[in-house]
């Protein structure tokens, strides 16, 4: 192989072939421009056809168009009648909001340990987590992976548990022929900047439940029990914020949204082709999609072997010189989160609000709740072995950016011994 671009070498990854995410075309900026140059820059009508067009998009009788996804799992948890006190279990591994959205409504997280094959919950140590306190589950679909929710849904039916699906990296993804945000009893996507479908801020919350989407709509919209599409009161009659979503980001989603299909069929395509590229490729696990899974590939997430090799330091110093070694060669991979939830200092000091709350809140029983981090050392191990690439797989890019970054990958790990590694 060629000599390392860390070291000189020519980079595999030229300057120029990862075209930027999301390709914007005239569909885009007609929208944008329309709603810009309309009366209406709040909850106007790029956000009433925005709900109707995701809703029939991804299979939902209702649908609320929010500010992010994490307001949106808030809703749905707070709409789920998740309250002070209750637990709520939770992967141990995910973006902080998976997590800390149980917070927002005074609810303590209780940590799930997560497949080692998948990198999602691990649907087997569901049951042996929950407590008396259980009142729902978060279930995250990350990297845009379903967790086998037939599993799921056989625990929370069996423990009459509300499921709310983390959907936030999941659209289009599916298990046993249904789409991610169909199985819960509500879910939460996102619409942020490295989303597949992005608009770069905002979200969706989604159910098939009347009550619930009620109970959303005021915690969505200052307490009311009306949205601004119907004539409203101005009266709170529950608690409320205000995470509606605004036009100009709604006309950009719709665009985007026509495409959708379009672009996770490329990122599937691409994916599957690095995946064909480094099969076999000694001292990297690759990511899988089992069998009864669709993944829109929103992450395409690796693992350092270091068994394979031979290294028995810091799994993280290894990971770390690799990821350097790539990035200089034009690959830009990262670490998702370097920590596990529980090791999160929010959780270790438990103190989110002041003066302790809500660990110490008076509703709150903490019997069964553990957040020592020795717990999960499947999610320690994958926080520090893994590293992954994002957008660099998605439209406009093709199978040649695809070969590039293989050729990049296969160069670093042939040429591991002349790697820097800082323990």
């Amino acid at each position: 192989m060629t000599k390392l671009a860390i070291l000189g070498g020519n980079k595999a990854v030229p300057e120029g072939l990862i075209k930027k995410w999301p390709p914007v075309d005239a569909e885009d900026e007609k929208l944008v421009l329309a709603s810009l140059r309309s009366d209406n820059h709040a909850f106007g009508p790029n956000c009433e056809a925005l709900v109707r067009e995701f809703a029939e998009w991804n299979g939902n009788k209702y649908c609320l168009f929010t500010n992010s996804g994490t307001a949106a799992l808030h809703m749905a948890l707070a709409a789920c009648g998740v309250g002070a006190g209750d637990h709520v279990l939770v992967t141990a591994y995910s973006w902080s909001a998976s997590a800390t959205c149980i917070l927002h409504h005074n609810a303590i997280p209780v940590f799930v340990e997560i497949d080692w094959a998948t990198m999602i919950m691990a649907p087997d140590k569901i049951e042996a987590a929950i407590t008396p306190k259980t009142k729902a589950i978060v279930v995250v679909h990350l990297n845009g992976l379903m967790v086998n929710m037939e599993k799921v849904m056989a625990v929370a039916h069996k423990h009459n548990l509300k499921v709310v699906e983390d959907a936030c990296q999941a659209h289009g993804a599916r298990y046993a022929g249904r789409k991610a945000g169909t199985w819960g009893d509500a879910a939460a996507f996102s619409l942020n900047q490295n989303k597949m479908l992005c608009a770069g801020e905002g979200g969706f919350l989604v159910t098939d439940n009347e009550e619930i989407y009620k109970a959303a709509v005021q915690i969505w919209n200052f307490g009311e029990n009306r949205t601004p599409a119907q004539s409203r009161d101005y009266h709170a009659y529950a608690l409320g914020w205000m995470y509606r979503g605004n036009d100009l980001t709604a006309a950009f989603a719709r665009a985007q949204l026509k495409r959708l299909n379009v672009h996770i069929d490329i990122a599937r395509s691409n994916a599957q082709g690095l995946n064909r590229e480094l099969a076999g490729l000694k001292g990297v696990v690759l990511p899988v999609e089992p069998p009864n899974h669709f993944h829109n590939w929103y992450n395409h997430t690796c693992r350092v072997d270091t068994q394979a090799l031979g290294w028995t330091g810091n799994p993280s110093a290894l990971r770390n010189a690799i990821l350097d070694a790539l990035r200089a060669e034009g690959v830009t991979a990262g670490v998702y989160q370097h920590w596990t939830l529980p090791a999160m200092t929010v959780f270790q000091a438990q103190n989110a609000y002041g003066g302790g709350c809500p660990w110490t809140c008076p509703l709150t029983n903490l019997n069964g709740v553990d957040y020592s981090p020795e717990r999960f050392p499947i999610t320690q191990r994958h926080v520090d072995t893994h590293f992954g690439i994002a957008t660099q797989l998605r439209a406009p890019n093709g199978s040649e950016v695809v070969r590039a970054i293989a050729e990049a990958y296969q160069k670093v790990l042939a040429n591991i011994n002349n790697l820097e590694i800082k323990e």
